[in-house]
């Protein structure tokens, strides 16, 4: 809990905090119909294809959600989505950006949704040869415009 840890020490700093960006696993994508497999309901309103990236926070962070999907759409032609769900939700919480709500600060995860999608996860077969190195370039060419875009909006 090294993200809990410093999250608190920021606090207690009160260090001025506009919001984190966790990324978590960025490198599979599948075109396929029916490679991405949510819970219910999100079935309902998601893509079924795992070829997209995702902005995920809480409904506290949601405004740090929209500004920071918005300008990895404004850079980047990838398909993205984006949400902000209750703390309840079933997966919200597997990331280090829970620790930065526990001290109200805005935080997003940017992920491939990977329990969903990627039939590898946290297995032996979880090799580099799964990453697809070309998507995951332009992904990470778009969030470095994202860093330029949130630091330059703050200084």
């Amino acid at each position: 809990m090294g993200s809990l840890v410093y999250a608190k020490i920021c606090k207690q700093r009160q260090d001025n905090i506009v919001g984190m960006i966790s990324s978590e696993t960025l490198g599979y994508y599948s075109d396929e119909l029916g490679s991405h497999q949510y819970p219910t309901p999100l079935n309902l309103f998601y893509p079924l294809q795992g070829n997209f990236i995702a902005f995920i926070g809480n409904m506290d962070s949601g405004n740090w959600v929209k500004q920071v999907i918005g300008s990895f759409r404004q850079h980047t032609q990838f398909p993205s989505e984006w949400a902000a769900f209750p703390n309840l939700l079933p997966g919200i919480s597997w990331s280090d950006y829970w620790s930065f709500w526990q001290q109200g600060y805005p935080a997003l995860m940017i992920t491939d949704t990977a329990p969903f999608r990627y039939p590898y996860y946290h297995t032996a077969e979880d090799t580099p040869d799964k990453i697809d190195y070309g998507k995951l370039a332009r992904v990470v060419a778009g969030l470095e415009r994202v860093i330029h875009d949130v630091t330059h909006y703050i200084n």
